[in-house]
């Protein structure tokens, strides 16, 4: 039976003068933190301070003995972090390029002093460019001539940071006759049948030996012989319980085990879990242009996505715990698609895992982004390699129902002035549209395949055009007001965002000592986005005077408005299901502690958007939307039964007086928007006025001028404590309130974000992690719209 042994102890990292103790999994800059040698780079302008880290070589070494009774030793590495030389007692085992491969090297019989020594990235990156000429991209810096997590490289919301190291487990497997080298599950659903076709290949120490295969899904068996290096065992499962995304249905998992066999003995064990389900994606042509739906079960969604980043700089420091609470937060926003961003890494396992659990579908990028890739040697072929062995991998999920060649390079080719520049050299193109869906193709063909996000299907039309396939709003945030996300209607928008800081204790703690301003020295540098102040302080002004010489205020109001912006587009697309099928938010999570376009700080601390996505995403919405010199309030309705809410329209003033109400009658459809048009006697005619809608406790808003315009009288409302919380009564209008609770407790956490009260209504927010509840504390940390003085 194949042993395996961890070799995740007795690593040294050769640092001079004196070799520093180092973890694996790991890498160089959490070695050399640990040991002091380098200031914590998330911290004040310590970024900068290690820059030197990414421009060394480094070896980690320690003591191997490789003994054992079997017939063949491996040493096996899952993940290696990039260019290294592993050698054993001075003798070259091999050299590896690649991030995001793993590799396995014969050791039989071997001992002694095991080194792996990593060459600098940017060493390696720029003696690739000097060969194959220089390629275009987003950032000045080479992420592009080597395979590895683009984003390490520094982007406009991540620290450079260049990392070295064994970055994932290492270990000896011991082994007699042969070993399952792959397991590639085919999974599929026939009529209430899961049908799963388990393709095995071997490695053999003796190629004569007879070999028998196992296979057991949901307590059926079945048998196959070994012909030569493989076989093939197929099984049917009747009445299976099907796999659904979150709030379509549950999500039940079956164990499948692979055993090889020699006369009657197991020689290895393969140990999965899958679930069954369908999917499809329809991009059939229609009379708005060219769909992209995505079709699980044959049940149609609208995708209520995010774009999900490394989340954190250094990969090796998320645990499986640190996954499932990032991933549950996700699930409890009301979100069910995370598309793995192209900049990053395929994920480990424990991510997957977490997404099979929770019902979230994961839309899986191929690690491109941003950039002109050469598709020359020696990047072709690693290309190619590292596909084929993560294509396998995460076959098994239920969870992942897309592969996506790449993040904005064809649209990058066509817009970002590359064509000229390229001159006709190479620039990935054969990687999107020939290598990625050949892979595809060949060996997960039950999952559909995209070139690329944003992609309009063809080069007859433009790659970001919102009438055909994936799309990416940008300009609205480069340089309109988010009021501009209505004048159009794509269909599936990919990426959109606007952003904001993160919490005030996650500030605090980044930037100790520091006076915080928008323009202070700490934020300054943890705001890597081109002109990002300027975009913030021009999105701020479009809607509320700025505040000057105000920290607390400008850090309210900015994040105010990234959920009010992200809130204009989602409620607009979702009113046109199903010509738009998907909104997938840039982004929901951070690598670090900067101001960004995440829902959740890099503190894992949760800003107003993300609380503003759990009503966004939520199975009913109800959304005021102008319309034709008009407004329309839209029902959406994406729950499985009709939908009819007791609706109430009013009309009302600033100062609280009801001007015209209306009862509203309309059934929405399971999986569908009712639309209704507002009475023109209610439709609110000057600044001082606003409508409101409400319904089966849900709440719609609109108010007919940017706040700045609105005569808003003076907020006034008391605090009580509550068991759990405080209770907050109004006594005028209260325009999105918010408890920043982590200004009370670093360690606390509110249950709700933006609120609107008009006088006489209270709410109830939840606290937790506040050891000393107080009434007048907690109005300190209490922050709403106010009158523009």
């Amino acid at each position: 039976m194949l042993q395996a042994t961890p070799l995740g102890d007795g690593w040294i990292l050769r640092h001079e003068p004196d070799p520093l103790p180092a973890s694996v999994p790991g890498c160089v800059h959490t070695d050399l933190m640990a040991a002091g040698v380098i200031p914590d780079p998330f911290l004040g302008l310590g970024e900068s301070e290690v820059a030197w880290v990414g421009r060394r070589d480094w070896t980690y070494e320690r003591e191997l003995t490789c003994a054992s009774a079997q017939e063949q030793t491996d040493l096996v590495f899952d993940g290696l972090d990039t260019v290294a030389e592993i050698s054993l007692d001075g003798r070259l085992l091999g050299k590896v390029r690649n991030m995001h491969r793993s590799y396995r090297f014969d050791v039989t019989g071997l001992s002694g002093r095991l080194s792996v020594r990593f060459v600098s990235a940017y060493a390696e990156a720029e003696a690739v460019r000097g060969r194959l000429g220089e390629r275009p991209a987003a950032y000045a810096e080479p992420y592009q001539y080597l395979r590895k997590m683009a984003c390490s490289f520094g982007w406009d919301w991540g620290p450079t940071l260049v990392t070295a190291g064994i970055w994932r487990p290492v270990r000896l497997e011991h082994w007699s006759t042969a070993r399952i080298a792959r397991v590639r599950p085919l999974v599929t659903v026939d009529d209430g049948v899961g049908v799963v076709e388990l393709a095995v290949d071997v490695e053999r120490t003796r190629v004569e030996a007879p070999l028998t295969l196992e296979a057991e899904v949901g307590g059926v068996r079945a048998r196959a012989e070994i012909d030569g290096a493989g076989g093939v065992v197929r099984l049917r499962v009747p009445d299976v319980r099907l796999w659904w995304p979150r709030g379509y249905g549950e999500q039940p998992l079956y164990d499948v085990e692979v055993r090889l066999l020699h006369g009657g003995d197991a020689l290895d064990v393969w140990r999965r879990r899958i679930g069954f389900r369908t999917v499809e994606l329809d991009r059939r042509p229609d009379a708005h242009g060219t769909g992209f739906t995505l079709v699980v079960n044959s049940e149609r969604l609208f995708a209520r996505g995010v774009n999900w980043i490394p989340d954190d700089v250094f990969p090796s420091r998320i645990t499986r715990e640190r996954y499932r609470e990032r991933l549950e937060q996700a699930a409890g926003a009301g979100v069910d698609l995370v598309r793995v961003w192209g900049g990053g890494i395929y994920e480990s396992e424990d991510f997957y895992d977490a997404c099979d659990e929770l019902g979230l579908l994961v839309w899986q990028d191929f690690p491109f982004a941003c950039a002109a890739y050469p598709e020359e040697q020696p990047l072709r072929g690693e290309v190619e390699a590292e596909a084929r062995e993560n294509v396998v991998r995460l076959m098994p999920h239920p969870s992942l129902v897309l592969w996506n060649g790449n993040n904005e390079n064809l649209w990058a080719f066509r817009d970002w002035g590359w064509e000229p520049r390229l001159a006709g050299d190479s620039w990935g193109e054969g990687y999107y549209l020939g290598v990625l869906p050949r892979v595809v193709a060949e060996l997960d063909p039950t999952r559909p395949y995209t070139a690329g996000s944003p992609w309009s299907g063809s080069w007859d039309r433009h790659p970001n055009d919102p009438a055909h396939g994936t799309h990416h709003s940008w300009e609205v945030w480069n340089r309109e007001d988010y009021a501009d996300y209505r004048l159009s209607v794509p269909r599936f928008v990919a990426e959109f965002g606007w952003q904001a800081p993160p919490a005030y204790a996650t500030l605090r703690r980044a930037l100790p000592g520091e006076e915080l301003a928008p323009d202070s020295p700490g934020m300054l540098h943890h705001q890597k986005a081109d002109d990002g102040n300027g975009k913030l302080e021009r999105g701020l002004a479009r809607h509320f005077a700025v505040p000057k010489g105000d920290f607390d205020r400008w850090h309210y109001l900015t994040q105010v408005n990234q959920a009010r912006a992200v809130a204009a587009g989602i409620e607009h697309w979702r009113s046109h299901w199903p010509v738009c099928a998907g909104t997938v938010v840039w982004q929901l999570n951070d690598c670090w502690p900067v101001t960004s376009w995440a829902a959740i700080d890099g503190d894992g601390r949760e800003k107003p958007l993300y609380h503003e996505l759990r009503r966004l995403y939520a199975d009913r919405l109800l959304t005021l939307q102008p319309r034709d010199g008009g407004l329309e309030l839209a029902v959406v309705n994406q729950a499985a039964g009709d939908w009819t809410p007791a609706l109430t329209l009013r009309r009302m003033s600033v100062g609280g007086e009801v001007l015209g109400q209306a009862a509203v009658a309309v059934t929405a459809g399971g999986r569908t928007v009712a639309r209704v048009d507002v009475p023109r006697e209610l439709t609110p005619t000057g600044p001082e006025e606003f409508l409101v809608s409400d319904g089966d406790g849900l709440r719609a808003v609109h108010f007919p001028v940017p706040d700045r315009e609105v005569p808003y009288p003076k907020p006034e409302f008391e605090v009580a404590l509550a068991p759990g919380g405080i209770t907050v009564t109004a006594r005028t209008l209260v325009r999105d309130l918010l408890l920043q609770a982590d200004r009370l407790d670093p360690r606390a956490r509110a249950d709700r974000g933006l609120v609107t009260l008009l006088p006489g209504e209270e709410v109830t927010i939840g606290v937790r992690g506040w050891e000393t509840p107080d009434a007048e504390r907690a109005r300190s940390a209490l922050y709403c719209v106010e009158p523009t003085r």
